[in-house]
């Protein structure tokens, strides 16, 4: 194990100690049909600009990142995938439902007034 994996330690003479370290636990993506995302409209601490926001994805990194950048590219707007949400510049909620509905996300629901 190198040096740098283990967190959370300086030094330790006891030689039974076991160093944490960083593991990625590598979830399981759900089938497209049984994901149960949320597609809400979000203006808090952004300036008073709105951004869409995507909350509920079960699965791993990569593949939340894939979602993103498609949908990113279709809405034609910036946007970024952070702490398991998709959130994309500007009000997109009724497009982004119904863009997740046609990829076979059946389960996605809105969240939210207006």
């Amino acid at each position: 194990m190198a040096k740098k994996e283990r967190i959370n330690i300086v030094y330790s003479t006891n030689p039974n100690f076991n160093y944490e370290s960083e593991e990625e636990e590598n979830q399981d993506t759900l089938p497209k049909n049984q994901q149960k995302l949320y597609v809400s409209i979000d203006r808090k601490q952004r300036a008073g600009k709105e951004v869409t926001l995507i909350e509920g994805f079960i699965g791993n990194e990569d593949d939340l990142k894939d979602l993103g950048k498609i949908l990113k590219g279709k809405c034609g707007v910036g946007g970024t995938v952070k702490d398991g949400e998709i959130l994309i510049q500007g009000n997109f909620r009724d497009k982004i439902f119904d863009l997740l509905v046609k990829e076979g996300y059946n389960q996605t629901k809105k969240k939210g007034g207006n």
